[in-house]
Parts: structure tokens; C-alpha cells; sequence
């Protein structure tokens, strides 16, 4: 989700939490091992290690990295780029067809009533949820069956990440929009809180359409209210215990699921966002929990200050348990009487079979807590480890490698007990944070209690492997990881094995100080719309990094792409010399299809919304070190100049990049999955109409949009976020 304007009382997506000053890394080092000089007689040598290990690791070239087969993948996109468009519709290519698969409020089963989407509508824990994500693509046979290789019926899973607001209430959803004040009604907070979480749901091809099918076995929702089991290091943590479950094994649910990912075992992983947002504490919260304790500085670390309302006010729906949840202050009882810990449950990857609806989903806690955005796999090599790149997706926080201590063995990938192999590989293992340096060349830095400077921190202290789990922000901030443009969606060339990473935009990005621009976040400028003014990076960038193996703490890395308008400067703004047929702005999903070969990159965007809705663009991108050093420079308050270094990528032209789809308004274009033939690829469109008032909730002449309605799909004319699925009109592989 990308920042917008907001109002005063919009508190989602509005994070702005890192305010560590991240001093040099020998700084560090001597600071905190002086101040806990226990530590130095069994870490130095420990330490001595591990430098020793980063500093002799070699950086080979790309060309190194484990590669698949790569026949079948194209070298040059075969279609007509579309134009920049304004209409409240779905623009693709001459050649296209588009159709309409699943949308907010459709049935479930057979016994739930059609939606009709005037507000009147209940049961959303039977029904398809809002905002639909990142979602994966599970093959079945034509009788129905797990089939990896089937693509003519399968089962999606997707995220449904959040709710389309005007102050506290989610309105559409609500006959005359609900009630915007204290306290929430019961019955408007329980229907806001289902169209969160996961569904996964059963669709097939007939005669060349895609449909879902409405009694599908397979179908299910996973809402907050679902019992979750928590695994890895955090299990049974004190800083987990609640009311709910004073042994810390279980918690209820998962919230604002943004991006999501596959594993190489055909589970779903899907990451929770924003969901600090969902909670409240009351003014006193601070005092009554003492200002100094540990649990304070998580809180504020994690975006959470006392008194700052919650984005719905649910904890005000009533006494019932299922509202008490969202209070995260402490009651002054221990922590099983109250929900002081509730907010520590979430912000994790959260694991789905979305072959069985029986087993519940898991919470894989050794992959860090922080507003997960996807998860992506690198191709696994037998006998060697499995690695996820995942990035935090807010101003000025970090990306995060995870290498399982298990080593993988081809087996799995077709076993049936699939969370078990979750288990196998996700429970235990070692999380890194990355650090970028100028000359493009970086490094992963281990997370744990055998990094001294972890262990030494005393701003926290962590005590155990599960407190870094838990609040891996403070331990990301302790070992001076690289602030970075807020990084959502990461993803692995198939060609290469490289990995790309969309840096959305950040508002905080300024020439000098504790935001200032660096190599890998180069850009700051100024960006007007009208009379208003926008700065910092305000377009996004991707970057990319090879490493020799993906267990590697060493890698190399330069910028793929600037988001840019096509006529902004060259020399500051445009540096990747976009053109009309393929300039973006807030770059955001971003998918590689393994059977084209194709980058698949999506916009969230409140920048360039003037000249033409959020959209998808294709991509055949090169490799790292492909492109040239290129040189920023900047003028600083005092008069004098500010030189950036940094290593960008080989400019793409109209064969290598061009704007595939355009949305109706007010949507953000996000989630990917294909199937495996590349012959059918399904896409969400998110919040349509998004900056629709609540006071017109029941006057459609003034939606911002009316879409799908406008299509054809469904009743009503209140804007919903559907997944569609797009196919060639010749039968072939998209984008060929």
C-alpha cells in the first residue's frame, strides 16, 4: 500500500516509527561491548568469526548464481504497450481478453445468500473478503485433485488486506456507511473485521472463461477470528502470553495481509502488514507499564503510541472478548487477564495448505516481525538450504534474508503433509538484515544472540533468540542496517537467480540528516501537482542484488528502475529514460513468471493519478552491473554540495518494458499468479473508487467509480475489489 494524503484521523499506513540514528558500524561495536563487557569474553571470538566470514566472503559475478532451465523464456515482449488511461475501466492489450473471477462479497457456499451489495449484506466470513492481495495459484486435476502441473482448475489462495475508510468506518459495507464516531457499533466491527484475512477458493476454465465455484470443497475464509498455532523461536514466549492463551502455543487470526509467496512444499505464504493500526492504548498506558520498560520501546519502535486512536475503534464495539483484543493496554493484572501482548502476535508470515481447508493456518516466527510485505523463495538446490527474502514495508525500515538451518531434499516437494514440511524448514534458522554500501557492493547481517552487537544492545535488551523474533526492528536498528524507501514486494529472476525489491516512494527522504539520500536510495526531489508539493523519492525505484549463492552474506547490487513521469528530468528524476509507453510511478507488486520468464511490475501510486489510474507493466530485465556509476548532486542548506554515487541498471526501451494494463479508477493493481502453462494470469484490482466520500455512500452519480458493476459483474453500483483473469484471444502464453 502506498502512502497518500491523508486526513488527520487516517491513521493506516501512516507508520513512522524508525527514528534511530543507526551510527557507524565500529561505533557500535565498541559502544555496546563496552557497556556489556560480560559479553566479551565469550562473544569476541565469536565476533572475530563472523567479521572474519563477511569480510572473506567473495562477491562473484552474477553470472555465478544457481540457474533454472530456461528454455521457454522470451527475449523480447510481444504486444502493443496500452496508454496511459483515466477511464473506469480495465485497458490490456489488442489481442486480450479479460474476464472477472472473484469479487468482495461473493458467496462461499451454497448456503450463503447472493451479495447485493447495498450494504445490507451479512455472513462475510462465507464471502469473499475487501482489498484482495497477493494471492498463489495451486494446480487441481480435472477430477479435482492436487495437480501442480494442472492449469484449467486450481485453487487461489489471496489476502484481503484492509478495508476501503473514511475515518473509523469501512462504508461501503454498511447500508447508510456506518457509524464514524465512539463507541463502533458490535454489529458494524464484526463485519469490518471479516472482510480481513485469506480465502481460498476453487476456479476453472470453461470454454475459454474463468469462474469460481461457489461449493467448492475446498473453499474457506480465514478472518481475526480464526485460531492460528504460532511456531519457531517465539512459541511459549512471555512477551506472547494473553488472555486468550497464557502458554503463547495459539493466538486468533491474521490482519492486513499485503504481499504473498509460494514455498518450493506448495503452501501459501501470505505477510501481515500494517496491523499495528488495529490496536489502541489508552493515554496512561506508558505510565502505568513504566516509561523505561522494554515493552514501551517495542510499542513506540512498532508504531504504537498511547492515546493514538486505532483505525477502527473495535475496542469499543463492547465487553466480549473479541473487542477486549484490540485494547492493548495493560489493565494492571498479569498478562493472562488482559491483552497488553495481543499486538505481538501479529506482524509475521503467516503459512496456508490451501489443499486442506481442515489444518489451520501458522505463524513462522523465525522470519521476523515487521510490516511483512510478500515473501520469496530462491530456487532450491538439493542438499542445500532454503532462503526467503522479505522486506518491511514502511518509510526508512530494511530487507531481511532467512536461510533454514535444514538443508532441502526434493521429497518434500511432493509430500502431503505440507505444513509439516513448513515446520521442516521454516521453524529454525538464521535471519539477516541487509546493509548496503556505496561502491555496490553489500551485506547480509546475522540477527541473533551470537551477533554481539545484537546481544550488546542497550537501548534493548534482548535476552533470547525469541526477543529478536519478536521485536526484530530493534535488533535490525542495533547492527546499522541500510533505511530504505520502504520495501514491499521482492522477487527472484528465474533466469539468474537475482533478486529485485520494489522501494515504493518515502515522503521522509531529504538531502542530509537521518534520512538523507544514500547509493541504494538516491533520489530526492521535488514533484508538483497542481499547488500541491510532494518530496522526497516520490516515484519509487527497484532495486536488484546478486549474490554467488543465496546463502551468502556477501552480494552485489545496483537499481534496476526510477519510477518517473516520462517528462521529468533526465539528469535528476528519469534516470532510467522512461517513455510514454512505460513510465510508473510508486512501483509496488512485483512477480516473475517462472514459465515466461517475464517481471510483472504493479502500481500503488498518489503521485502520478493526474495523468492516468495505477497499472502493470511488463519487464525482460538484464542483470546487475548491466547498466553504468551515475552521479547525483544536491545542495544543502548551507550553499554547499552533496555528491551520491550510485549504480544504476541498463536503461530498458520498448522491447524490454512496456505498460501491459491499466485499472479504473482510484484502484491499486497488485497480486499475480499464473498458470502453469503462462496461458492465464490473474490479477487484483484493489479499492476501486477509494477516494469516494462516505456522505455519498447511497448517491452512485458520485462514486469515483462504479466498477465491476460497469463490467457487467454483479448488482449494486458500490465499487468492488475483484480478481480477474486475463488470457490471449490466439491461446497463447501472455505477454508473447
Amino acid at each position: 500500500m502506498t502512502e497518500k494524503a491523508q486526513s488527520p484521523t487516517d491513521v493506516f499506513n501512516n507508520e513512522d516509527s524508525n527514528n534511530s540514528n543507526n551510527p557507524t558500524f565500529d561505533n557500535v561495536l565498541q559502544a555496546r561491548l563496552s557497556r556489556r563487557s560480560v559479553l566479551l569474553g565469550s562473544a569476541s571470538s565469536a565476533f572475530a568469526g563472523v567479521m572474519g566470514t563477511m569480510g572473506l566472503a567473495s562477491i562473484a559475478s552474477p553470472a555465478m548464481a544457481a540457474k533454472p532451465t530456461t528454455s521457454g523464456f522470451i527475449e523480447a515482449l510481444g504486444f502493443k504497450p496500452v496508454s496511459k488511461s483515466l477511464a473506469d475501466s480495465i485497458v490490456v492489450p489488442e489481442g486480450y481478453n479479460v474476464n472477472i473471477v472473484y469479487a468482495l462479497g461473493d458467496p462461499l457456499n451454497a448456503k450463503t445468500p447472493a451479495f447485493k451489495n447495498d450494504g445490507t449484506d451479512q455472513h462475510f466470513e462465507h464471502r469473499a473478503g475487501d482489498h484482495h492481495d497477493g494471492m498463489g495459484w495451486f494446480g487441481l486435476s480435472a477430477s479435482g485433485k492436487p495437480d501442480t502441473h494442472g492449469d484449467k482448475r486450481g485453487v487461489i489462495a489471496m489476502n484481503h488486506e484492509a478495508t476501503t475508510d473514511e475515518k473509523l468506518t469501512s462504508f461501503f459495507i454498511h447500508t447508510d456507511g456506518g457509524k464514524a464516531s465512539l463507541p463502533r457499533p458490535a454489529v458494524e466491527s464484526d463485519k469490518e473485521m471479516m472482510i480481513h484475512g485469506i480465502s481460498v477458493v476453487e476456479v476453472q476454465n470453461k470454454s475459454g472463461q474463468w469462474s469460481y465455484l461457489q461449493s467448492s470443497n475446498y473453499n474457506r475464509r480465514i478472518t481475526p477470528m480464526t485460531e492460528v498455532s504460532i511456531h519457531g523461536p517465539a512459541r511459549g514466549s512471555e512477551h506472547l502470553v494473553t488472555k486468550f492463551d497464557p502458554k503463547a502455543t495459539k493466538s486468533r487470526g491474521t490482519i492486513n495481509n499485503c504481499g504473498a509467496g509460494k514455498t518450493p512444499w506448495n503452501t501459501y505464504v501470505s505477510g501481515e502488514e500494517n496491523w499495528r493500526e488495529y490496536f489502541f492504548r489508552d493515554a496512561q498506558d506508558d505510565e502505568r507499564r513504566g516509561k523505561k520498560d522494554k515493552s514501551v520501546t517495542a510499542l513506540l519502535r512498532y508504531g504504537r503510541k498511547a492515546g493514538e486512536a486505532s483505525r477502527h475503534g473495535w475496542e469499543s464495539a463492547g465487553n466480549e472478548d473479541r473487542f477486549a483484543r484490540w485494547n492493548n493496554s495493560d489493565l494492571g493484572n498479569s498478562t493472562t487477564e488482559d491483552y497488553r501482548n495481543e499486538m505481538n502476535t501479529f506482524g509475521y508470515i503467516v503459512e496456508v495448505d490451501p489443499y486442506n481447508p481442515q489444518l489451520s493456518l501458522r505463524k513462522r516466527t523465525a522470519l521476523g516481525r515487521f510490516a511483512h510485505e510478500n515473501c520469496c523463495f530462491a530456487t532450491p538446490v538439493a542438499g542445500k538450504p532454503i532462503v526467503a527474502y522479505m522486506g518491511d514495508d514502511s518509510r526508512n525500515e530494511y530487507m531481511y534474508k532467512f536461510v533454514s538451518k535444514a538443508v532441502w531434499d526434493p521429497k518434500d516437494a511432493h509430500s502431503n503433509n505440507r505444513l509439516n514440511v513448513g515446520d521442516k524448514y521454516l521453524d529454525q534458522g538464521t535471519l539477516y538484515v541487509a546493509k548496503f554500501k556505496d561502491d555496490g557492493t553489500g551485506e547480509w547481517l546475522e540477527l541473533s544472540m551470537n551477533n554481539p552487537i545484537v546481544a550488546a544492545n542497550p537501548d534493548f535488551e534482548f535476552t533470547n533468540n525469541a526477543e529478536v523474533m519478536i521485536f526484530t526492528r530493534l535488533a535490525a536498528d542495533a547492527v546499522n542496517a541500510t533505511k530504505m524507501d520502504r520495501p514491499e514486494w521482492g522477487g527472484v529472476n528465474p533466469r539468474n537467480g537475482e533478486v529485485y525489491f520494489t522501494l515504493t516512494n518515502n515522503s521522509r527522504r531529504t538531502v542530509d540528516g537521518e534520512f538523507g539520500v544514500d547509493a541504494a536510495n538516491p533520489r530526492y526531489y521535488t514533484d508538483m501537482k497542481g499547488k500541491t508539493e510532494n518530496k522526497g523519492n516520490v516515484n519509487g525505484h527497484i532495486l536488484r542484488l546478486a549474490e554467488a549463492k543465496p546463502t551468502d552474506t556477501a552480494f552485489k547490487w545496483d537499481i534496476y528502475l526510477f519510477g518517473a513521469q516520462a517528462d521529468a528530468d533526465v539528469s535528476k528524476v528519469n534516470l532510467s529514460n522512461l517513455t510514454d509507453d512505460n513510465d510508473i510511478s510508486s512501483v509496488d507488486g512485483l512477480n516473475f513468471s517462472s514459465n515466461t520468464g517475464i517481471c510483472w511490475i504493479e502500481s500503488d501510486d498518489a503521485a502520478y493519478i493526474d495523468q492516468t489510474n495505477c497499472m502493470m507493466l511488463a519487464a525482460i530485465p538484464g542483470k546487475v552491473g548491466d547498466g553504468s556509476n551515475q552521479t547525483l548532486r544536491y545542495s544543502r542548506a548551507d550553499g554547499s554540495e552533496k555528491i551520491v554515487n550510485t549504480q544504476v541498471g541498463k536503461a530498458p526501451n520498448t522491447t524490454t518494458l512496456k505498460r501491459f494494463l491499466v485499472g479504473p479508477k482510484g484502484c491499486e493493481i497488485t497480486g499475480w499468479c499464473e498458470t502453469p502453462d503462462g496461458k492465464t494470469i490473474f490479477v487484483n484490482i484493489q479499492h476501486p473508487g477509494e477516494n469516494t466520500k462516505m456522505s455519498d455512500v447511497n448517491n452512485p452519480n458520485n462514486f469515483e467509480s462504479q466498477w465491476p458493476a460497469n463490467a457487467g459483474y454483479g448488482p449494486g453500483k458500490r465499487p468492488r475489489s475483484a480478481t480477474i483473469a486475463i488470457t490471449k484471444a490466439d491461446g497463447g502464453r501472455i505477454g508473447t
